[in-house]
């Protein structure tokens, strides 16, 4: 059995590790020929403004007096430039946000696990392509276009990371920063003559990073003073750096101003995720090449915002985010970013007719060549008679396109041009995807293949190992034959040379390959596989046909649970109706209404808003509080049975309270301590990590009696929980682990109802590491329900307080008790520990569990397996739709892996026994 679980481990990692072979594969090609517009561009310098986490909303909506919170950008739009809504892609984090400005195209999504500030491989960009770039901002986004620039013509100037602090200081320091550093640059460039030379230039670029608009969003919520005096304080900030640039360059009409944002923000201060107020963002532009504005009578889009933002009669010019970069690389003269797939806005440009066609024609050969570029790479790779090329453009459609956009030109059909390469860039970006997207249904197949068999393997061994279902199993000992194993070998060959001739990576191998043992395993057990049809077929059809039902509609609220989290309150709702339909409410009436009424209690929390929408540190309070109170009744209740309880374990106890009133103070001061601008407190920080770091010890020195450690855990877990919570969440723990201590206790009164004999009563039971396997017993068809229950738990620890599928749904203000400068491995792992909490106390029950039914983790962790890949290969159609069903992939896949190490995690804390003192101790059996 240690082989089969080493060997079902090991697949989970390799299905795992499937999705970023099939979605998250760099889009990224390489050996274009770089395209410029053969004109003269009409500015000689750009200046572009990235006002991080400004949301479009905040910028152009009017106060509540009427009055806009950047005039100077206002009197732009209405004055002097052009205007509208850059939308920007999932994931909305400044890294993405910023490649899309600046290079061009959407994020490569390896780049996640550079925490969004290095590169993984290298690009093109607007900075490279110039001819010098001088840049001022956060050290997380200037050094990556920097590092990926070729020569040294891009200078950075950053301020201390430390300087990004949530807590400390007025955020708007760091805008003005930048804009007191871009002042004195240009102050000692009339000294220097050197650097004089530089700036009067052409082809440069000068990029100023403003990171206070979202550093107050996420501490203080965009709807705060904060978030809107620092719009205020950077529309200022803007006037002066425009003021000075005219005057520095003798207003020579040679500049051109683009004033963005990479990405918006909740509500609630996060973003990350595809809501409106994440993707909307402001695009402002003005200067040289830039059209003016243009009054209109009427205008349609699909929103109201024009209307709230009394911007009606100014033409609204929006653009996709990739945009950006054709735009600004046109107003300057310098080639298009390579792996840029942005299509020039023309109608922001005010230039010639033939300066706009020569443009866009540049744009499409641009795309274009990444198109041919990727179209031979994987033509070279594929055996030719499988070869599927992109039929919508052909070679000749591809010529025949180009010349009559050429002859176009020459005629003077100008709009004519920019609609036909408009056309060919469509057909372009569609034959991207497709070669990049081409070798999906290939490894798809290959993954659902072993999907399949791994499932049919896992339920054969457990059925054969597990259970008395088949009883009329052959005993006799057949000749193997040499035929199954000859040809699954064949196969095996076949595969691989197919993949070698193709030259494929060698996850390719893996994937292809995995599938044959696993069938062949599978066929070596069809003398099981007889015998279970046999015994299926003895059943009653209509239990048969009930019992499928009712496993199929579980799975379906399991899957439903990923979108909605509604349907987490009605599986709960129908686990409280569940002692009522059978007879344990005859045999245990107060187990049974306790067990309804913590399942309704814990069925709201679904119901509730995501976690970090709405905070309340009183509802923190008023959960350690509960903590405090359920702790002194159960210390007065062991108190009184002597022989239980000790001198120190009671100490330990006292210990694990003193930590639950810590907490508590400390979730109160730092949010007094936030509130006054006064940062983090040094001994709030120091007693949060302490309280994190003794907490998986401090249950290790509490009595191994079941319900005495399982308490001990939920003290000291509460006592990190409460830390990492701003609102009615850290109620969530409290209630899932009543649930889980009455589930510890109606398992057993099921079981006495079937007829199994319980040797102990569940107060008498201690956790062991040496578990006497004869008290084990075969499993029963109720033991699926038990393994469905821990299922349906462990969604529930996951999805109950928000849907973690969705980046936004991370609130950073829960890490703020442990630190308040970003650092965002270090606050991910916080907010990962907050998540897995919940896992931790479910899975200390699913070892109580396992103790009172007598019955084997290992058996009742293979039927919990078996259902979670049901419920993987039940999702895995809607995981080939792309979006958010890969991240419920990921979270599904990472939670199985995650399981076993949980499943260890809570052994060690529900067996391992530490002492306080040196002399030995025995405790009542």
């Amino acid at each position: 059995m240690l082989l089969f679980f080493t060997l079902g481990l090991l697949i989970h990692f390799v299905f795992f590790a499937s999705i970023f072979d099939i979605y998250f594969t760099s889009p990224l090609v390489h050996g274009m020929t770089p395209q410029f517009t053969p004109l003269p561009p009409p500015a000689r310098r750009l200046v572009l403004f990235v006002a991080d986490g400004l949301r479009a909303d905040a910028l152009y909506e009017l106060d509540e007096n009427g009055n806009s919170r950047a005039p100077f950008i206002r009197n732009i739009i209405m004055h002097e430039g052009s205007w509208g809504i850059s939308h920007t892609r999932v994931p909305t984090e400044s890294r993405p946000g910023h490649v899309a400005l600046i290079a061009g195209f959407y994020e490569d999504v390896s780049a996640v696990a550079k925490g969004w500030k290095e590169n993984p491989v290298e690009f093109d960009s607007l900075f490279n392509e110039s001819k010098y770039t001088w840049s001022w901002g956060s050290p997380d986004i200037l050094p990556m276009f920097a590092k990926g620039a070729s020569g040294d013509h891009v200078y950075t100037y950053s301020y201390d990371a430390k300087r990004e602090d949530f807590g400390a200081q007025d955020a708007t320091k760091l805008d003005t920063w930048v804009f007191d550093n871009v002042k004195d640059f240009f102050h000692r460039a009339r000294n220097n003559q050197s650097l004089f030379s530089k700036l009067n230039e052409e082809k440069i670029v000068f990029f100023l990073h403003l990171l206070g608009i979202d550093t107050n969003g996420h501490a203080h919520r965009p709807s705060s003073r904060d978030y809107k005096d620092n719009i205020k304080k950077v529309d200022d900030g803007v006037k002066e750096i425009v003021s000075m640039f005219n005057h520095f360059y003798g207003n020579d009409g040679k500049t051109t101003f683009i004033f963005t944002s990479d990405h918006g923000m909740t509500d609630w201060g996060s973003h990350g995720a595809g809501h409106p107020s994440e993707t909307l963002t402001p695009l402002v532009t003005w200067g040289a090449g830039i059209k003016y504005p243009q009054r209109v009578s009427a205008q349609q889009f699909d929103d109201a915002f024009l209307k709230e933002w009394r911007l009606e009669n100014w033409k609204r010019l929006d653009v996709n985010q990739a945009d950006i970069a054709p735009l600004m690389t046109s107003l300057i003269g310098v080639p298009f970013p390579l792996n840029s797939v942005g299509i020039l806005p023309v109608d922001y440009l005010n230039n010639t007719d033939l300066f706009k066609a020569e443009s866009m024609f540049t744009n499409a050969v641009q795309i274009l060549e990444q198109f041919k570029v990727k179209m031979t790479q994987k033509k070279e790779v594929t055996l030719p008679f499988l070869f599927t090329p992109f039929k919508l453009l052909s070679d000749s459609k591809q010529f025949n396109i180009l010349r009559k956009a050429r002859s176009y030109i020459k005629h003077r059909k100008f709009d004519e041009v920019v609609s036909l390469c408009k056309e060919l860039i469509h057909l372009a970006l569609k034959g991207l995807s497709y070669y990049h997207t081409y070798d999906r249904f290939f490894l798809g197949v290959n993954v659902v293949i072993g999907f399949v068999g791994w499932i049919s393997y896992a339920s054969l061994l457990i059925i054969k190992s597990h259970s008395n279902l088949i009883k009329g199993v052959s005993k006799e000992v057949k000749k193997p034959s040499h035929l199954l194993p000859c040809s699954f070998v064949a196969v095996g060959i076949l595969v691989a040379f197919f993949l070698l001739i193709q030259a494929c990576p060698w996850t390719y191998y893996v994937y292809g390959l995995l599938p044959v043992p696993i069938w062949y395993a599978v066929l070596r057990e069809f003398q099981v596989i007889q015998d279970l049809v046999a015994s299926v077929l003895t059943y009653p059809l209509s239990h048969f046909v009930g019992y499928l039902l009712a496993f199929t509609l579980g799975i379906e609220v399991l899957v439903l649970s990923f979108f909605y989290r509604y349907m987490l309150t009605a599986g709960l709702t129908a686990f409280a109706a569940w002692p009522f339909l059978t007879r344990l409410w005859t045999r245990a009436k107060m187990t049974s209404l306790s067990w309804t009424f913590f399942s309704l209690l814990l069925a709201v929390f679904p119901l509730m808003p995501v976690v970090g929408r709405k905070p309340d540190i009183s509802l923190v309070m008023g959960a350690g509080l509960l903590v405090l109170l359920l702790s002194l009744c159960v210390v007065t209740s062991l108190m009184k049975r002597k022989d239980s309880f000790i001198k120190e374990e009671l100490l330990v106890h006292l210990l694990q309270v003193l930590s639950t009133v810590l907490s508590m103070y400390v979730v109160y001061s730092t949010q007094s301590s936030l509130l006054r601008k006064q940062g983090l407190p040094l001994m709030n920080q120091i007693i949060s990590w302490a309280t994190l770091a003794s907490s998986l010890i401090v249950p290790l020195l509490s009595s191994p009696v079941l319900f005495q450690r399982l308490f001990s855990i939920l003290l000291s877990l509460m006592s990190t929980y409460l830390l990492l919570s701003t609102g009615y969440e850290a109620l969530f723990p409290l209630v899932l682990s009543c649930l889980m201590f009455v589930w510890i206790n109606i398992e057993q009164e099921t079981l006495q109802q079937s007829g199994v004999c319980c040797k102990q009563k569940v107060t008498s039971i201690q956790f062991s590491y040496n578990t006497d396997i004869t008290q084990f017993r075969q499993l029963y068809l109720d033991d699926i329900r038990r393994a469905f229950f821990l299922v349906f738990f462990l969604v529930t620890a996951f999805f109950g307080t928000g849907n973690i599928a969705s980046i936004n749904s991370f609130d950073l203000a829960s890490v703020y008790c442990f630190l308040t400068v970003f650092s965002p491995f270090m606050m991910g792992a916080l907010m990962m520990w907050k998540i897995l909490i919940p896992f931790v106390l479910v899975m200390c029950a699913f070892e109580a569990v396992q103790l009172t039914t007598q019955l084997s983790s290992k058996s009742l962790f293979f039927f919990f397996f078996l259902q979670h890949f049901f419920f993987l290969v039940k999702d895995y159609g809607s995981w080939l739709d792309i979006g958010t069903s890969i991240s419920h992939y990921v979270i599904v896949m990472s939670m199985t892996i995650f399981l076993v190490f949980l499943n260890g995690l809570a052994q060690l804390l529900t067996t391992k026994k530490l002492r306080l003192c040196g002399k030995p101790k025995s405790h009542f059996m």
